[in-house]
């Protein structure tokens, strides 16, 4: 085939260049006042924003497509593209098209991904917007998240199921390994996430540590008591590499790396993050806790929030810290209120110092981080008033930064706009050629005006104009009139026909003055922002600390308003193995009952001594499962510091929680719903600790019946007989053959939900109580959803049926096929026959209650006849 000899356009040329070397991003390229988009990119460009493909020539008889938007539209279409999941690189001209005669100068200022964003547009306010980065060693895994929205930076290492269980809590936005590992990755951790495969050559433990040590300005890392954790430096390593390779270089924001320490948070893998519904749900339009427990008034409280329900703390002394602080704030609901008041408006002060750090902070924004410091001033001062230790801490620990403060509030204007190409940042004061400059640019019409005045007054001419256009700029006119009287020093430049235009050296060296001034106040304004927002990234260091400590103090501060608003009660947290909740409530579905309905509550004690093991039983839609979750979500608030939705809880600290709760197929996968539940059940029966808490509902039910019995039999048995681990365990059944386990294992307790049957009706109470039960009631449930009465009544006979067969001690096999016969003959009038029809029609036309013996007898000999024939 032959080689085409089609010549590219210059800038077509440039732009092929500059893609090659971002080969899966979206390239943004600058054109004049458009970001345009060609080829593939423009295809994908244009069906996810919605805006126009077209096509231009690219050279010699050859088109290309081609779709852009204006560059002031960038933030609103680039939050579009990046939420479809596209990397897209940024690419900006680099000199000024009016200093070049050849094509202007480009390249990439920017790559922005899914986990590599600042945007207001972009990040969700009330959520990180994690970078994590997996790194799979010989025996272990290592693993980083980074946000550089706010700057944290942690790490970990271990097993890949304590890795699993850090990537679901953290939920991050993207996800970059070894892309050899990719099928290792899919296995360990599933397809939900973004991800991002990179070479080998920077995962190694030289590299990280040469690129961690260089961002730090340190010799070694053992300042971050990392030092002992390889895999995870590596991780970390790798994820600033990939920032600098994203053109992210200006970091200073990223001030610490933090070790996400296993020992201090209780175990909450991935189902039960799932199944309790924390952070999101499954369900469309589900309630999650973390939706009820938000009562943050500030972006980065929120964010707290969130880790703290994915990371409840499981050591005695910060969860009674944590007490201690909200029932103070529940007792002094003044300082509370003023406190939140103060918060409200410090606003994201997390993310506002770290665009500070990127150099990317607005004159607004800075003036917003003037007013936060002015609020951490005043919280400081509330704490200091009251005597309480832990608050005591939180006001010496935080820096209202009056320094910058103040230097913010002499260098800008109170009232700026919001970007500083628009002008007037800088407050008079500042800079002596500044307000110079604004003097002649701005009193430029002053002067003007008095000009022509002297200028008329002078020569005698009173209908002397000045005006300007774009050819000479600043002129006199005078009408032909009075040209007579114009003096010889004036300079004519244009004749029209009723007048004269003309110019004199001092409107001449005025005009240059004016022209000049307004490029060079904005030269100024540039210099001197950018100088102050090199100033305000020295304070970036105690400006985060004091958003950790406002955040801290929010979440605080909504634990308190959720204990008076919801009426939640202190819980008794201690080392003991004791979880006794008396009058418990699901905090989710209470808040979602219809108005002047109460919440039934329950009680629930569990111990290792004598009540490790509670089997329930009761009818479908009785409320086990949500007395199982119920619990769950009691133990997690209790040890996240906040206080519960009960009359009494005491607590003993729990470092586990594993929820089996709920079928859910992964058919993509090729795993049935009960390959699902036999998967979660391993995982939890493989994990299990003395302080572990499980909640199972309904094992085994993804199978036959006998092999779901056995297996749920088996399960319960497992729990109960290991020797040295009593882990307190919730198991609800419809099982009821499960309750005979009490006879024989003294730490298993029969529990029931109980119901009230009137007539054929049947009441859920909701309650729980010893005892077993025998009934299901999944025929009164049916009919509660709406299913046909005929198939409703059907149902029941064939239950009666089954129930007296099996008392007389059939099979369940005969018994159905007995049932099966029965249905067959019962079909004969629903057979498409013409004979049986007519006998139908005969039958349903006839008078009962008017016919004589005679005539019956009569009828049915008719009947015969048609049989017969």
């Amino acid at each position: 085939m032959a080689k085409s000899t089609t010549k590219e356009t210059p800038l077509m040329q440039q732009y092929n260049a500059i893609k090659a070397k971002y080969p899966g991003a979206l390239l943004l390229f600058r054109v004049g006042d458009f970001y345009e988009t060609f080829g593939e990119d423009a295809v994908k460009t244009a069906q996810i924003l919605g805006i126009v493909l077209t096509r231009r020539a690219n050279g010699a008889a050859t088109h290309i497509e081609l779709a852009g938007f204006p560059h002031h539209s960038l933030d609103n279409y680039l939050s579009k593209l990046v939420r479809a999941g596209q990397r897209v690189a940024i690419c900006d001209q680099l000199e000024d098209p009016k200093t070049t005669k050849t094509i202007v100068k480009r390249g990439v200022t920017e790559l922005v991904t899914p986990g590599v964003a600042y945007s207001d547009n972009i990040i969700n306010q009330k959520s990180n917007n994690y970078l994590a980065c997996v790194f799979f060693d010989k025996t272990q895994a290592g693993v980083s998240f980074i946000d550089i929205s706010t700057g944290e930076f942690l790490l970990a290492q271990g097993s890949t199921a304590y890795i699993d269980k850090l990537l679901q809590g953290f939920k991050p936005n993207e996800v970059i390994f070894q892309k050899s590992r990719r099928a290792h990755f899919l296995e360990a951790f599933g397809d939900k996430f973004y991800t991002f495969g990179m070479d080998e050559w920077p995962f190694t433990t030289d590299y990280a540590n040469e690129v961690l040590t260089r961002h730090f300005d340190v010799n070694s890392l053992k300042g971050f008591g990392i030092e002992k954790l390889q895999a995870g430096i590596v991780a970390a390593g790798v994820a600033l590499h990939y920032l600098g390779e994203t053109e992210h270089r200006n970091l200073q924001h990223v001030t610490a790396l933090t070790r996400i320490e296993e020992d201090r948070y209780m175990w909450l893998d991935r189902f039960t993050i799932r199944n309790l519904e924390l952070i999101s749900s499954a369900n469309d339009n589900a309630v999650t806790l973390f939706d009820v427990l938000d009562q943050t008034v500030t972006p980065m409280g929120a964010r707290m929030l969130q880790r703290w329900i994915v990371m409840p703390l499981k050591e005695l002394q910060p969860i009674t810290e944590r007490l201690e602080i909200v029932d103070y704030f529940v007792q002094h609901s003044g300082l509370r209120e003023d406190l939140i008041g103060r918060i409200r408006q410090i606003g994201d002060l997390e993310r506002l110092i770290s665009k500070v750090g990127l150099q990317k902070a607005g004159p607004r924004e800075l003036v917003q981080l003037k007013r936060s410091l002015q609020c951490i001033e005043d919280i400081k001062a509330l704490l200091a008033d009251h005597e309480h230790a832990f608050l005591g801490k939180f006001a010496k620990a935080l820096d209202p930064c009056s320094a910058l403060h103040q230097q913010i509030g002499r260098e800008l204007q109170d009232d700026p706009p919001a970007l500083l190409i628009k002008g007037n940042v800088i407050a008079d004061g500042v800079d002596e050629d500044l307000d110079k400059l604004r003097k002649i640019a701005f009193g430029g019409k002053d002067y003007l005006v008095e000009l022509q005045k002297r200028e008329a007054e002078s020569t005698g001419i009173p209908s002397l104009k000045i005006a300007f256009n774009n050819v000479f700029g600043y002129y006199l006119e005078v009408t032909h009139t009075h040209k007579d009287k114009v003096p010889d020093s004036w300079i004519r430049k244009q004749t029209l026909v009723n007048a004269e235009r003309y110019i004199t050296p001092e409107l001449k060296e005025y005009e240059d003055q004016i022209l000049g001034a307004e490029e060079k106040i904005q030269q100024i304004e540039q210099r001197l922002y950018a100088k102050l927002l090199q100033d305000a990234a020295r304070f970036i260091k105690p400006v985060q600390q004091n958003a950790l400590l406002t955040a801290r103090l929010d979440c605080l501060l909504c634990f308190a308003c959720l204990a008076e608003k919801n009426h939640y009660v202190k819980p008794v947290v201690t080392g003991s193995k004791v979880l006794d909740i008396k009058g418990g409530r699901h905090p989710v579905i209470e808040k979602r009952l219809p108005a002047g309905e109460e919440y039934i509550t329950n009680d629930v004690y569990l111990d290792n001594e004598s009540q490790q093991i509670i089997i329930i039983t009761g009818p479908n839609m009785a409320g086990k499962s949500a007395l199982l979750r119920q619990t769950g979500l009691i133990v997690l608030m209790a040890q996240m510091g906040c206080f519960v939705p009960a009359k009494a809880a005491a607590v003993g600290l729990t470092d586990k929680i594993f929820t089996r709760v709920g079928a859910s197929d992964n058919l993509s996968s090729g795993e049935s719903t009960f390959m699902v539940e036999m998967n979660e059940t391993a995982s939890i029966l493989n994990n299990i600790s003395d302080n572990s808490l499980i909640l199972l509902d309904e094992i085994g039910r993804g199978t036959s019946t006998y092999d779901g019995i056995s297996i749920a039999w088996a399960i319960a048995e497992f729990l109960h007989q290991q020797a040295h681990v009593r882990p307190k365990t919730l198991f609800a059944t419809h099982y009821h053959e499960l309750n005979e386990l009490s006879a024989t294992m003294p730490r298993i307790k029969n529990f029931n939900v109980s119901v009230k049957e009137m007539g054929n009706k049947v009441i859920f109470l909701r309650k729980l109580v010893p005892g077993g039960s025998e009934h299901s009631f999944g025929i009164h449930v049916a009919k509660m959803a709406g299913m046909p009465p005929r198939l409703v009544q059907r149902a029941g006979e064939i239950l009666k049926k089954l129930e007296i067969d099996r008392t007389e001690g059939q099979s369940i096999k005969d018994s159905i096929k007995k049932v099966q016969n029965q249905a067959y003959q019962l079909q004969m009038f629903t057979v498409d026959d013409p004979v049986l029809i007519k006998i139908r029609d005969s039958l349903n036309n006839l008078d009962v209650n008017a016919l004589t013996p005679v005539e019956a007898l009569l009828k049915l000999d008719e009947i015969q006849r048609l049989i017969k024939t």
